[in-house]
């Protein structure tokens, strides 16, 4: 990897930011506050999670699209749209309880339909008055994305139609994919095809917008130096409109996830069997028939509004972890030994697929398949465009692929060991990696620091192990003289938080919340929890230098004593 400044960043989920006058939900506008606080403070780079239009579990990580973007975050006011016109954005937000948006977490249900309104009072302007310029611009638009847009737009219009139902299943046979709606569509009686035909054109102006805004986002990040950092999700819906579009491209008898971990044991069948995370599996083999086009125009797109994009779950790249029964199928499974699970399944358990590692060959498939798609990013996203999780139980060759494909991993400091499981010391970190504590699946710093200290406090090998992990973080930080029992927050935390952007990492990521000493959490895996991807940082961005204070000196003190700050 050529050697670069290195960068200090944040993590920060869209929907958790606030801004004066948000609509319930962060949003571009946010987001652009946010790079212009986070720039003033240092940092060099912003970490998002995927953006992409989101089903009824709301998760990031399930898109109902690899390509559309999300509306609930766009900034939908007159200063951001202007088809939108100012009677009518003040009309439709007298019909809803606003401040209780603003105060509490993400309400998707009305947030989205709030969102919906706005979007169509400006789509009825637009198409009425079709300002000459920005007609063209629109026009221009879905030529330029007719590859992924028109199919997404019928696909959109059919789940409008089957009352938002998210399973094909439950629509008519000929709706169930995109090579048969077109001719359903057709042959509807002339006013029913003329409204689907404009709500198409809607949810294509919705794009257009969606594209415009976060444009504005990547302009104003590479204005600031700063550097966006996407979310290339390893899987999708598995009623998505990828799977209506293409669906010789997905393997829709299995559903994908992971084996089980100590870190996710949320529920006794994550702890049993793992995250069954439901998506389907690539048809890596169909795919490279035509080069892996759908590959090469999702990422393309998606470089369009990052500067560099994270690959999520890259390890299942290599190989992924795959159920053969859904995940609302888990609770009969919960209690099952492999031998009963076996008398259900047909004699399949979950396993590794394409292979397990359990042979020499199997190794050496792996291995090749993943670094061939890895390749293949790299051609569509150019040089130091990738980062990827590589968090779990990894094999040893992913590592080396990335190290020699340049394309840096993830190290979390208590996981990062060496041959003799001790901590690895910050100096000793591969350039070609980005250092963090937590991502947005783990409890935050904070958290993890006092559940140790209990845990320490009482007796067996459990506390042991917290006792050996308080000291080894407070060697990391070089505050070895600490009590293990110090409070996290004052000189525990401006201790960690510098070790990490004195790594030797090319990025340090921080987590917001860690940033901040919060104990907020975004996403629980493998739990069903119903606060998950809705929570929120407790203040606007525009009082953060007001209600941190004395917790952004820490930082500042921290980012300006590290060798970061002055490249």
């Amino acid at each position: 990897m050529k050697a670069t400044p290195k960068i200090a960043g944040i993590l920060a989920p869209l929907f958790a930011l606030r801004r004066k006058n948000d609509l319930g939900i962060g949003d571009t506008a946010a987001l652009i506050e946010l790079l212009k606080w986070a720039s003033q403070h240092g940092f060099g780079a912003i970490q998002l999670l995927p953006i992409n239009e989101v089903g009824k579990k709301n998760s990031p990580y399930d898109a109902l699209s690899a390509f559309a973007l999300e509306p609930s975050t766009l900034t939908t006011d007159p200063s951001w749209i202007p088809d939108l016109l100012l009677k009518e954005y003040h009309s439709i937000l007298s019909s809803c309880d606003l401040g209780s948006l603003q105060s509490n977490k993400v309400n998707y249900p009305i947030v989205k339909d709030l969102k919906r309104a706005l979007l169509a009072a400006a789509w009825r302007e637009f198409h009425k008055k079709k300002p000459i310029t920005r007609w063209r611009q629109f026009l221009k638009f879905e030529k330029e994305e007719a590859y992924w847009l028109d199919d997404y737009t019928l696909y959109r219009a059919l789940l409008e139609h089957n009352d938002d139902q998210e399973n094909f299943s439950k629509w008519p046979t000929p709706t169930r994919q995109a090579s048969t709606a077109y001719a359903w569509v057709k042959n509807l009686p002339p006013k029913e095809h003329q409204h689907l035909e404009q709500r198409r054109r809607f949810f294509s102006y919705v794009q257009w917008i969606a594209k415009s805004q976060w444009k504005k986002v990547f302009r104003k990040a590479t204005t600031l130096g700063m550097i966006l950092v996407g979310d290339i999700p390893i899987g999708i819906h598995r009623a998505s409109a990828d799977v209506f579009s293409k669906p010789v491209l997905f393997d829709l008898h299995a559903f994908g996830g992971a084996p089980a971990e100590k870190v996710f044991s949320a529920d006794p069948f994550t702890k049993k069997w793992g995250q069954n995370w439901g998506i389907p599996l690539h048809q890596w083999n169909t795919m490279a028939q035509d080069d892996f086009e759908w590959c090469r125009h999702r990422l393309r797109y998606a470089r369009s509004f990052f500067h560099s994009l994270r690959i999520d779950h890259v390890l299942g790249l290599f190989r992924i972890y795959t159920f053969p029964w859904p995940p609302n199928q888990n609770f009969q499974f919960t209690t099952l030994t492999p031998r009963e699970a076996k008398k259900r399944t047909a004699g399949v358990l979950p396993h590794f697929k394409d292979y397990a590692d359990d042979t020499p060959p199997h190794r050496k498939y792996n291995e090749q398949r993943g670094e061939r798609l890895l390749c293949l990013f790299l051609e569509e996203v150019g040089p130091g465009g990738l980062v990827a999780e590589d968090l779990g139980a990894t094999p040893s060759y992913v590592p080396t692929v990335l190290s020699r494909l340049n394309i840096p991993g993830f190290k979390i400091p208590h996981w990062f060991r060496d041959v003799d499981g001790r901590m690895v010391p910050r100096n000793k970190y591969p350039y070609c990696s980005l250092a963090t504590y937590a991502t947005h699946d783990h409890p935050p710093l904070r958290t993890q620091w006092e559940d140790w200290q209990r845990a320490a406090q009482k007796k067996g090998a459990a506390a042991t192990t917290a006792r050996k992990t308080l000291h080894e973080l407070l060697q990391f930080a070089n505050l070895p003289h600490l009590d293990l029992f110090t409070p996290y927050e004052g000189k525990v935390h401006q201790g960690l938080l510098q070790a990490l952007y004195e790594s030797s990492s090319w990025l340090a990521i921080v987590m917001i919340t860690d940033l901040f000493a919060s104990t907020q959490q975004f996403n629980k895996p493998g739990s069903s929890n119903a606060n998950n991807w809705r929570e929120r940082i407790h203040f606007p961005i525009h009082l953060w230098n007001q209600k941190y204070k004395f917790i952004l000196m820490t930082s500042d003190k921290a980012l300006k004593n590290c060798q970061r700050f002055k490249n």
